[in-house]
């Protein structure tokens, strides 16, 4: 399949936040040397949402909080597949479980999922917090549209330091002491969403209001996405 290099991807990445409370650390792994975008570049889990994530089943959906941010300048259908995606790739890139135990509601699981499946879990999206949106600016080898999910570690449902599952995607994957993650060699916009979980290591309630670092053709804002009552 050919990739359109111009279109701009839905895409979602997941900090996994452990012992906040006494020595934050985030999991994160290395891309690699001959990735199109960001090659060698250490990152947290994440990549673009895929058209069967709109159809996946979650135990639990997103916060209603989060879910309003999600669709503020957005399509609605967003607010399912995102966290779907995020999930998914969380399982594809490091073999952790974000979900409740549980039977799928059909036997036709999507390939993707398989695997997952087959820990005896299902997604659960009701433990995310959306943090940070960004848009890749204009002239890179690829734009995402990323949304930043914020996930406590004690919601995996796996053993977190257990890699064996994951794919190849990320090497290195390692946890990262948030004191430590400044050495480490990360995209920019890593760096501003590091600096925003900082600040959120001891307040597990949700930001009152979510950063989006917007970059189009005309110029780079940087907004605040409060999220708006949707109706019923």
């Amino acid at each position: 399949m050919t990739i359109d290099k111009s279109q701009i991807r839905n895409a979602a990445t997941v900090i996994l936040l452990r012992d906040r409370f006494t020595e934050p650390r985030v999991l994160m792994g290395q891309r690699g040397s001959k990735a199109a975008f960001m090659p060698n570049k250490f990152v947290f889990p994440g990549g673009a949402v895929d058209k069967a994530d709109a159809h996946i089943p979650l135990a639990a959906p997103l916060p209603g909080v989060c879910a309003e941010r999600l669709l503020e300048d957005a399509n609605p259908a967003l607010a399912h597949a995102l966290p779907v995606a995020a999930i998914r790739e969380v399982w594809e890139e490091t073999g952790l479980v974000l979900g409740e135990p549980g039977n799928w509601p059909s036997e036709d699981i999507p390939k993707d999922w398989q695997d997952f499946a087959a820990t005896g879990h299902v997604p659960r999206a009701s433990n995310m917090q959306f943090v940070f949106r960004a848009l890749t600016p204009p002239g890179r080898p690829r734009r995402f549209d990323a949304r930043f999910f914020l996930v406590d570690a004690d919601h995996i449902n796996t053993d977190p330091d257990d890699f064996s599952a994951a794919s190849d995607e990320l090497s290195h994957l390692q946890w990262v002491p948030l004191a430590e993650a400044r050495g480490f060699d990360m995209p920019f916009i890593t760096e501003v969403v590091m600096a925003e979980v900082q600040a959120r290591t001891h307040d597990p309630s949700p930001p009152t209001s979510v950063p989006y670092f917007k970059n189009n053709d005309e110029e780079s804002l940087f907004l605040r996405l409060h999220g708006h009552p949707q109706p019923g």
